[in-house]
């Protein structure tokens, strides 16, 4: 199992030197990853009209921007969007900006993906919100096709080309691609998507509601003709400081026995460096747990 330290919003703040230590410390520590979220732009608070989704309140780093500044600070760590929303950027871009991450990391990025759910967001990106998740699916397979083929031509319902290619290419080839679900809630079709598309799935629920929707997933994967042992799972563990680190290793060990093949922390801290060393108490406490036992 993999451990990644998790950061949503500007958790790691705004100053850039504070950042380059606690991803260094991150590092030193030995957590195999970092990853980070997306939100490109918030409407004003009153547009949400009670719907949960991001506004302007809340201050967030654009993701492969934030991540190459970490993968130039750092050298081991693997660089993981969870997840980047795909159908509010073009996909040529999105597939250029992603290959020179790979490439000046030295192979560690791990593309995280899914559709999002506010509208004001694919507003003001001009992009369609209704059929998002039926044009993720075409840009998967057009990201694929650009990190693995010199040049690409594809007609589909989004998107025509005719013999394009990047250059330079990434590293890894193709970069994997992983895909997120919303908390709590369940859709069949992203479901289905999942098991029959990604190289991973990054879910969030807790072990005991986990179980049974990973088994359609692993059906979905058999479906599609894929082994479903080759489908990476990443977990994620919420924690705060008053918690009992017990409490952590019992879900580790839940999510390990269920095939999770990567664990993730969030952490609640006053400070920058109060959630870095809250990711650290985590670690020390899940990581030989889970390799021991």
């Amino acid at each position: 199992m993999k451990f990644g330290a998790a950061f949503g919003n500007v958790d790691m703040g705004l100053d850039w030197p504070v950042i380059r230590r606690l991803v260094q410390e991150l590092e030193t520590a030995g957590f195999d990853g970092i990853s980070t979220n997306d939100h490109v732009i918030g409407g004003h608070p009153d547009r949400a009209e009670g719907e949960r989704v991001h506004t302007s309140a809340t201050g967030v780093h654009e993701p492969l921007v934030f991540l190459s500044f970490i993968a130039a600070v750092t050298e081991r760590v693997e660089l993981a969007t969870g997840v980047l929303l795909l159908p509010q950027r073009q996909t040529t871009l999105a597939a250029k900006q992603c290959a020179e991450l790979d490439l000046l990391s030295g192979g560690r990025l791990r593309l995280g993906v899914g559709i999002g759910r506010n509208w004001m967001e694919y507003e003001a990106l001009n992009e369609e919100f209704a059929n998002r998740g039926r044009r993720i699916e075409e840009q998967v397979e057009i990201l694929r096709r650009y990190w693995t083929d010199e040049h690409v031509t594809y007609e589909g319902q989004w998107h025509r080309l005719d013999r394009v290619g990047l250059n330079p290419m990434p590293v890894q080839r193709p970069i994997p691609i992983w895909m997120g679900s919303f908390f709590g809630f369940v859709s069949e079709r992203v479901l289905e998507r999942i098991g029959r598309m990604a190289d991973g799935w990054m879910p969030q629920f807790p072990p005991a509601d986990l179980e049974p929707i990973l088994e359609r997933v692993k059906g979905y994967a058999r479906g599609a003709g894929r082994d479903p042992a080759e489908l990476g799972i990443e977990c994620a563990i919420r924690t705060r400081p008053d918690d009992d680190p017990s409490r952590w290793v019992d879900l580790a060990e839940a999510y390990r026995d269920l095939g999770a093949t990567h664990l993730k922390v969030f952490a609640a801290g006053d400070t920058p460096a109060d959630i870095v060393a809250l990711m650290r108490r985590w670690l020390d406490a899940v990581g030989p747990a889970v390799a021991t036992d």
